[in-house]
């Protein structure tokens, strides 16, 4: 999870919420909207290198629509692919270890598909 600043220029990175059951991973949710004034949600959506909406896209999609029953905030999605590699190309030319980048590589990713949604918002 990452979040951004209140004028929406820079992302963050918060955590990671190891995916476990949909009721223990909200309550966590909750958590942190409440802790960090969050005011809308982006979801990385794993799309297919070609474009296409696997397995892993539906799942992300049956997550939003559960989230959605139980939140009021905006829910939005954006395409994550790449993002897991860039974030890794990072921290190898940054000469990080590799256990601390496998520590870190997911909520740096979170950060990543954040930053890309907020310069396209900028843009718009």
């Amino acid at each position: 999870m990452a979040v951004s600043d209140g004028m929406r220029y820079s992302a963050t990175p918060l955590e990671t919420i190891k995916r476990t059951k949909f009721t223990v991973d909200a309550i966590r949710l909750d958590e942190l909207i409440a802790e960090n004034t969050i005011v809308a949600i982006i979801l990385g959506l794993p799309l297919n290198m070609d474009g296409s909406e696997g397995p892993r896209v539906q799942s992300t999609r049956a997550f939003a629509r559960s989230l959605a029953q139980r939140i009021t905030l905006p829910i939005a999605f954006w395409d994550e692919r790449l993002s897991t590699s860039a974030v890794t190309r990072m921290m190898i030319e940054a000469d990080m270890r590799r256990d601390r980048r496998a520590e870190v590589v997911d909520k740096l990713a979170a950060s990543y598909i954040l930053q890309g949604a907020l310069d396209r918002l900028r843009h718009d």
